[in-house]
């Protein structure tokens, strides 16, 4: 079911400093900041040779990012992102195995411009997935 890793996600309190390390620091070519008001962040993508690196920063007062950035107050590693074919077909069969999807279940546009949903981290080591339909 599972495909390569789309992009591992990072959540950082200033996404211009995080952006300007990667890019001047560390010579990975990024991506322009993306708004992405449905999910309540803003992001910057590191191309990388085989994935990328998300840089999540909250969006307004009712971003899913800022309560983690309140436990991390200097960022760290929020999500892993799996590509999958299906989407709706590995929803139905990780449900029926008794995975949660986050949300109403229903697949978001995600910030590649594809179906996206997101599964609870107690269903899988601590760990944030985010399935995309590519």
């Amino acid at each position: 079911m599972l495909g390569r890793v789309n992009h591992i996600a990072i959540a950082v309190p200033d996404l211009k400093a995080a952006t300007s390390t990667y890019r001047d620091m560390l010579g990975a070519k990024v991506s322009k900041p993306q708004v992405l008001a449905e999910h309540g962040v803003t992001v910057v993508f590191v191309e990388l040779p085989n994935t990328k690196i998300e840089l999540l920063e909250p969006l307004g007062d009712a971003s899913p990012i800022l309560a983690f950035l309140d436990k991390n107050p200097s960022g760290g590693m929020h999500h892993v992102c799996y590509e999958v074919d299906d989407i709706i077909a590995a929803r139905d069969r990780l449900k029926q195995a008794g995975a949660r999807v986050l949300g109403d279940g229903e697949p978001k546009t995600g910030a590649h411009g594809k179906p996206v949903l997101f599964l609870h981290p107690k269903d899988f080591f601590g760990t944030l997935i985010e399935l995309e339909q590519v």
